[in-house]
């Protein structure tokens, strides 16, 4: 269903406080607490002792202590200590490389050997004093190419999204898609148009007049394994549309982190990073709200139709020129996901033959 040895968004950073956080990522159930040291660690969220699931215990000192009856596990996974009894002899469970930057943290749910820190994405604008980011995480009942089929078409704001960033003119302005390496590009351009609610909203706070016709565009980029950015804006018409100088538009980039947490529920972690008065955090916290009510949006129009696929299992969908980048993606996906299999295949092969 979906590549593991990848790395996945599975919390923010604010997420893992004082008490250990239990959440499920690619169908495992996975435990996230701090060290004495401040760092993350992540544990397969079953206690060797009677299976308890360690998410239910605390943090003592900075180790995770089980809830059941107080056995302390060590952040490799091995057993440390429990009240009257001798445990270091226990075998470990199964602990998960992680990753903390840019205020997520990031998980490889795959084979451990493989763990890379140099595949990890670059988020330039996670790391510049000049953009500002707002966003939010919503618990979705979908399989997570559902939510990459809908952002990187996005034919469906006029409908789905009508009363904010919706408008006639996407319909009508083709997309182009194309593919380079493991990333999949739609973009859309339009010319001389109204800005729809929520751009008229970004002008004005960027201090823009909102009244006047605008160029506006949406370039949507998918990685691996399930990440979407949309590098999306306006700028007054005639002044250069997406390549205008920045005192002439308002722009930014949405940020798509969508974790399987099973295959039929996901974890999308949604935001709006702009590199325009990045120092307003009341304008921060206005275009949060607004795309919290856009994504809730979409939320509603997924798990619906979750629901009619699981009802109707061998029913044929259609395929329009519109869903080029969804299908790009899931191609992707698809190449990445028999790789590893063919890999733990030939690594099973060896181990029998030998």
């Amino acid at each position: 269903m979906f590549p593991k040895n990848a790395w996945y968004v599975a919390c923010t950073s604010d997420e893992v406080t004082d008490k250990p956080l239990g959440r499920k990522v690619c169908n495992e159930s996975i435990v996230f607490y701090r060290d004495a040291d401040g760092r993350v660690a992540a544990l397969e969220d079953f206690c060797p002792h009677r299976g308890a699931p360690l998410s239910l215990g605390r943090v003592v000192d900075g180790k995770l202590v089980c809830g059941y009856h107080g056995l302390e596990m060590g952040c490799d996974g091995k057993t440390v200590a429990m009240p009257g009894q001798r445990v270091r002899g226990f075998p470990p469970i199964r602990s998960f490389p992680l990753i903390e930057r840019y205020g997520f943290v990031w998980i490889w749910p795959g084979d451990a050997a493989q763990a890379d820190a140099a595949k990890l994405h670059h988020l330039e604008w996670a790391e510049s004093s000049e953009w500002a980011y707002g966003g939010g995480l919503y618990h979705i009942q979908c399989d997570y190419r559902l939510m990459i089929d809908n952002l990187m078409d996005l034919t469906h704001e006029t409908y789905v999204h009508a009363s904010s960033i919706g408008q006639k003119e996407i319909d009508e302005t083709p997309v182009a898609t194309r593919v380079e390496g493991d990333e999949v590009i739609t973009s859309r351009l339009m010319e001389n148009i109204s800005a729809p609610p929520f751009w008229r909203m970004a002008l004005r706070g960027n201090g823009l007049a909102d009244d006047v016709p605008v160029d506006r565009w949406q370039i949507c980029r998918f990685t691996p394994p399930s990440h979407v950015l949309i590098e999306v804006g306006v700028a007054h018409a005639g002044k250069g549309g997406y390549a205008a100088d920045a005192a002439h538009k308002a722009s930014s980039i949405v940020v798509d982190f969508i974790t399987p947490e099973t295959d039929t529920s996901i974890w999308y972690f949604w935001g709006m990073a702009r590199n325009f008065r990045p120092e307003d955090k009341a304008l921060t916290e206005t275009i949060r709200e607004g795309q919290g009510q856009i994504f809730s949006e979409d939320l509603q129009m997924l798990e619906q139709q979750q629901r009619n696929l699981l009802a109707h299992p061998t029913r044929a969908l259609l395929k329009l020129n519109i869903d080029a980048g969804g299908v790009q993606s899931r191609r992707v996906i698809e190449r990445l996901i028999a790789q590893e299999q063919a890999a733990t295949t030939g690594a099973t092969s060896a181990a029998a033959a030998a």
